[in-house]
């Protein structure tokens, strides 16, 4: 029985993040395109990769859904970031907030034995103070301390309405001032190198909780507020100021549409773009359901969002997929020679009234 264990002896064996420097995988993606099925995608997703780190004019965006960082894809991110091949990232906030930031505090993700993926033993992780995702465990007592800090940072700032990107930043300085605990940290990397991080969805995760003690504690008078507006606002003028735009998308939902939509909302405030030029989403959605998630980039061309020159859909699990993808550009070197946009910089720039 679960309960037969103490919390040190399930929270023993920390996940180990992916380290893609470490793994020449060119020669194994260049052999899947003579392949069929999801690895010849995979390969022909690997080719528009590197066509749109090779492209100097084009703007990287990389969007993020589903439970990656716990999974142990923090470095690849980090790496990428590091690296220069994403310019801005849409994301999830658990992948930012409860994960990334999460590990930037000192707390670690461990992996779970077999047998707690039958859910059998989730009252007594439960009693233990420890979360479950699927074959991963958390310490709950050590998620709260994540919730306080973001209360911390969000009392500090001055009230009003702001970005997710504009309070994501204040995490990166936070780090900054307080020490990261870790080497690789998507937070921490975005804030170095000017990397604009967007959550539209920013209560849905452990900021939330620091936003409700926040308003709770502060009354009748004024708070801090995340305008979701300001967000799609930010994201489009990037999309107008650097038109040629590629997107990495990892899972669907929210980050992929928030990020593909910035070509309509260009269009509405009279700005004729082009489509994002190029397209890869790795995901494991159907589209017979009808979900947002599944919906093939061929079908958000008949919206006006991505064109169908260089697309493709990879029906794969993340973990698979994802170090294979990065892997690939980073040991060919497509990303050398790419600047940082530093659209941090070019935002701060934008008013918003």
């Amino acid at each position: 029985m679960a309960t037969s264990l103490n919390k040190a002896d399930l929270l023993k064996t920390p996940i180990h993040h992916v380290d893609i420097t470490k793994h020449n995988v060119v020669a194994l993606v260049d052999a899947m395109k003579d392949m069929a099925f999801t690895a010849r995608d995979l390969a022909r997703a690997a080719d528009i990769f590197a066509r749109m780190l090779r492209d100097k004019d084009c703007g990287v965006i990389l969007c993020l859904a589903g439970s990656l960082i716990s999974a142990g894809l923090k470095k690849v991110f980090a790496d990428a970031i590091r690296c220069n091949m994403v310019d801005a990232i849409v994301s999830t906030g658990a992948n930012i907030v409860d994960q990334d930031f999460f590990e930037a505090l000192g707390f670690r993700h461990y992996v779970g034995e077999e047998r707690f993926r039958s859910g059998m033993f989730d009252a007594d992780l439960r009693d233990l103070h420890i979360d479950r995702i699927y074959d991963t465990l958390i310490d709950e007592d050590e998620l709260r301390i994540c919730d306080d800090t973001m209360k911390q940072i969000v009392d500090d700032l001055e009230p009003r309405a702001y970005s997710s990107r504009e309070v994501i930043k204040e995490m990166g300085r936070y780090l900054e001032r307080q020490g990261c605990k870790t080497a690789d940290s998507m937070v921490f990397e975005a804030y170095k190198n000017d990397v604009p991080i967007f959550v539209p969805a920013f209560s849905d995760c452990s900021a939330g909780f620091g936003l409700v003690a926040h308003f709770h504690g502060r009354g009748d008078g004024p708070k801090v507020a995340i305008d979701s507006g300001k967000d799609f606002y930010e994201l489009t003028q990037l999309k107008i100021a650097n038109p040629n735009t590629g997107l990495f998308m990892i899972g669907g939902g929210v980050p992929k549409n928030f990020a593909q939509d910035v070509v309509v909302a260009a269009d509405i405030l009279g700005h004729e773009v082009p489509m994002h030029q190029y397209a890869v989403q790795v995901t494991v959605a159907d589209v017979r359901d009808g979900a947002l998630s599944g919906s093939t980039l061929k079908e958000a061309s008949s919206w006006g969002k991505v064109d169908l020159a260089y697309e493709q859909m990879v029906y794969s699990e993340a973990t698979l997929a994802v170090p294979l993808l990065f892997g690939y550009v980073y040991h060919r070197g497509d990303h050398k020679g790419r600047s940082s946009r530093r659209w941090n910089r070019l935002l701060e720039a934008v008013p918003v009234s």
